[in-house]
Parts: structure tokens; C-alpha cells; sequence
């Protein structure tokens, strides 16, 4: 029997009480990043929506969500990070609460909601001092499609959106938001223990290569950072099939297994015979317009032609004033989106997946690329200093 959206009034009643509760939520994590309320129940409001469609979708065509939902409602599953994590999360809402599966979904939405709260308020920091069409731009980025779409369903991508905004947001103030950077890092652990770690790979190495972060903080930060790595990248290892030991021999093998995997849908692509600079063009620039087989592909390829004018412009921008002066905790950023960007784009043998995963990082690399188009307002300086 097919799974229904929900079951009753009181399936509905649940779920509009929970659509509230999600409303004032944003509301006070707006509150919390100096945003706009306003603002921030538009963009909720907007997220819902995409919650809605991908909701009515997957129950057409099936999918993780679906299957998520399913293993929850038939009692307790035995708690581990990552996937086995999710379906531990969805059972409390599922079978301990009795929410219907749109109730589940509204709650999940709540998650990814916050983090596009967070990717927005970022963007308002980094185009500050910019000019009145990159300010356009930086306001139009959180309604792009395909970042609601894919963070609003019960699944890891909207825990994982979620962690990537926070961590954003805290890497601009990181002295003072070092709390909100942990609870970032511990969140993407639950769902992706290899992302965060790499998150703190990139946070140890940020703090230890920045020469105008005083010694003692570079000490005191990126010691906590090294430490949590060494208990966290083996683990990390561990949980996408490699050892503790592994050299680069192994590691050679293992992305060469992983271009074989996903080979199956119209999403597919041949990667292993393809160089590393078309491998990172593919995983994060297409599909593009002409190759949208679908509605969906075709929505995901505005987004990235979009990502692709940013990048043009940026690299432009880089070029021609060669030296920038960036706020924020921008080596972190730096180190974390270029290296989950390296290994998703040589281990993604699939657009489908691609689509989905890469908003894991491209909210921090599209945080970065508009921070170096136009030029610097002098009078806005303050609002861009680290803390």
C-alpha cells in the first residue's frame, strides 16, 4: 500500500501546528543572527513551499525520504552516525510521536529553514559593502531553487545544510561564536562524519596558517581542532570504507571503486576517464541548461549557471585586483569548500547525487565569490572585521 501524506484532520492539525512552531523558530534565530524577522518569514515560508512539492514527489517516485519514514514508524532503530543516524532521529517523530509523513517532513523543513536563515544572513555581511547589484544578487541567492528543494525533506541534506549555514555564520566572528562553530561541526557528525571531518581539518589548519590570529588563540583553537581530528578523521575513514592506515595506494583504489559507483539512471556520468579539472567543472557546474533532461535538471541548471557567472566573476575580480582583503574566517572557508569540492567531484560518477550533496559546500563558496565582486565601501568596513 502506498504511503500517504497524511491521514486525517488530525494528521493536518499536527502539521499546522508544527508549521507554526517552525514560523516562530525562524523567528528567533533571525532574532539571534541580527537579521530581518520579515525577511526570515519569507524565506520560511518559501522553504515550506519546496518542503510541500518534494513531499508530494517522493511519494510518486519513491525515494529516501520515503524509505527513512517507513523503517521509522516500525519501531526503534539501533542508534550510529550517519544514515542509521536519520532514521534514529525519524522515529521519534514518527512512531514515538505518531506524526503523519507530512508532519515528519514539515519538521525536518524547520532544519533546513534555520540554515538557509543563517546562508542569508552571511550573504547580507558579505555584500554590505558592496555595490547595488551585488546587494541584488547576495538577496536573490537564498530563493534559488534547488537549495529549498533538496534541504526541506527527511533525510541528512537538511541537518547537513543546516550545519554548513551555522558554521558559516560562526566563521565570521569565530571568537565569539566558537559555540555555534561546535554545535555546526557536531551536527554535520551525526549525518556526514567525513564532511565534519574535513570541517575540522579545515578549522585546525585555518587557525594554524592565519599569521594575524594572535599565537595564543592559534594555539589554544587550533589545538581543540587537532585533537577533535585525530579522534574524528579516523572514525570518518572508517565509516566510508577505509583504514586508519590507509596510504595513497588505498585511497587511489577507493575513489577509483567509488567513480564506478551510481552508474545506473539518467543521471549518470563517466568520470574515471575524465581529467580533474573537467571532474571539478562537471560535479559543480552541470548540468547546465542545454543538458536538462527534465524539469528538475532544469531547475538545478539556472542555479548553476548562475554559480557559474559567480565564479567567472570572481576569478575576474581576483585577477585584476590581486590582492583582497576578506573578513572573516576566510581560510577555513577556503580549505573546507575547495576540499570537499576535490573529493565529492572525484568520487560522484552521478549528476543526480551531485545536485543534491554539493550543497554541503557551495553556500560557503557562493559566500566566498561574492565577497570578492565589486569593490570595498570603506564606510561598511566594520561590519566585516573578525571579532
Amino acid at each position: 500500500m502506498q504511503l500517504e501524506l497524511y491521514s486525517g484532520v488530525g494528521d493536518l492539525l499536527a502539521a499546522a501546528v508544527i508549521f507554526l512552531a517552525g514560523g516562530w523558530i525562524c523567528q528567533l534565530v533571525a532574532g539571534a543572527l541580527h537579521s530581518s524577522k520579515k525577511r526570515a518569514l519569507i524565506l520560511y515560508v518559501w522553504h515550506s513551499l519546496f518542503c510541500l512539492i518534494y513531499a508530494d514527489y517522493i511519494l510518486e517516485n519513491r525515494g529516501d525520504a520515503v524509505d527513512y519514514y517507513e523503517i521509522a514508524v516500525h519501531g526503534l532503530v539501533p542508534f550510529s552516525l550517519g544514515t542509521d543516524a536519520v532514521s534514529y532521529m525519524t522515529t521519534l517523530f514518527a512512531s514515538v510521536m505518531g506524526l503523519s509523513f507530512l508532519g515528519t517532513s514539515l519538521i525536518f523543513n524547520i532544519f533546513g529553514a534555520t540554515g538557509l536563515i543563517a546562508f542569508d544572513a552571511s550573504l547580507k555581511v558579505a555584500a554590505a559593502d558592496r555595490s547595488a547589484t551585488v546587494q541584488t544578487i547576495a538577496r536573490l541567492v537564498p530563493f534559488l531553487p534547488s537549495i529549498s528543494f533538496w534541504s526541506s525533506a527527511i533525510g541528512k541534506d537538511a541537518l547537513a545544510f543546516m550545519a554548513v549555514g551555522f558554521a558559516l555564520w560562526a566563521a565570521l566572528q569565530l571568537r565569539k561564536r566558537f559555540w555555534l562553530m561546535t554545535f555546526a561541526v557536531l551536527l554535520m557528525l551525526w549525518v556526514r562524519p567525513h564532511i565534519a571531518g574535513l570541517m575540522i581539518l579545515a578549522l585546525a589548519a585555518s587557525q594554524l596558517l592565519q599569521g594575524s590570529v594572535p599565537i595564543t588563540r592559534r594555539i589554544l583553537i587550533g589545538g581543540c581542532a587537532l585533537a577533535a581530528a585525530v579522534v574524528v578523521v579516523p572514525f570518518a575513514l572508517s565509516y566510508v570504507g577505509l583504514s586508519a592506515e590507509a596510504g595513497p595506494a588505498d585511497i587511489s583504489r577507493y575513489i577509483e571503486q567509488r567513480q564506478q559507483y551510481n552508474q545506473e539512471g539518467g543521471g549518470a556520468i563517466d568520470i574515471s576517464s575524465m581529467s580533474l579539472g573537467m571532474q571539478l567543472f562537471t560535479y559543480l557546474f552541470r548540468p547546465l541548461p542545454f543538458e536538462a533532461a527534465n524539469v528538475m535538471m532544469l531547475a538545478a541548471s539556472i542555479d548553476n549557471t548562475l554559480l557559474l557567472l559567480l565564479f567567472a566573476a570572481a576569478a575576474f575580480e581576483a585577477v585584476r585586483r590581486r590582492k583582497t582583503d576578506l573578513p572573516g574566517n576566510r581560510a577555513f572557508l577556503w580549505l573546507y569548500s575547495l576540499m570537499v569540492w576535490f573529493i565529492l567531484a572525484t568520487t560522484t560518477a552521478n549528476l543526480g547525487l551531485s545536485m543534491r550533496q554539493k550543497w554541503m559546500f557551495v553556500p560557503v563558496l557562493m559566500f566566498l565569490l561574492i565577497s570578492l565582486i565589486g569593490r570595498t565601501r570603506p564606510r561598511y568596513a566594520f561590519m566585516l572585521q573578525e571579532s
